[in-house]
């Protein structure tokens, strides 16, 4: 977000005769401050990291789909089939886990490589 943000700033300044160099420069230094001063304070202190991101959604296990995740999540069917063919897989019951990260992207685990799904300790809702 802050990069859409510092670039629709920079072409703000460099295409618009009314906003200044100095302006556009301030608002360029305010929004690289503005995302230091999170990224410091969310590894500081982890409550407000969690406050700051989402934690990572379970949206397939086992190869079955979570309907009611994904209409929560704004996820649609075809956006996690395209995740799922993006990783190599053409089967849904060869995947083990789909989740949406805190980033927004969609990580693919195969059920071969699922294991003892460890990797998906801090995923609500994946040990049940």
């Amino acid at each position: 977000m802050v990069t859409v943000a510092l670039g629709s700033t920079l072409a703000t300044i460099l295409l618009s005769t009314d906003v200044s160099w100095s302006e556009g420069a301030v608002a360029l230094v305010l929004l690289v401050a503005l995302q230091f001063v999170v990224a410091w304070t969310t590894t500081r202190w982890p409550a407000t990291r969690s406050a700051l991101t989402s934690a990572p959604t379970l949206l397939v296990l086992h190869g079955e789909i979570l309907e009611e995740v994904l209409g929560e999540h704004r996820v649609s069917p075809g956006e996690l089939r395209q995740a799922v063919r993006a990783s190599g897989s053409g089967d849904l019951s060869q995947v083990g886990a789909v989740v949406l990260e805190s980033d927004g992207t969609l990580s693919v685990v195969p059920a071969s490589s699922l294991g003892d799904a460890s990797a998906l300790r801090d995923v609500p809702g994946a040990h049940t």
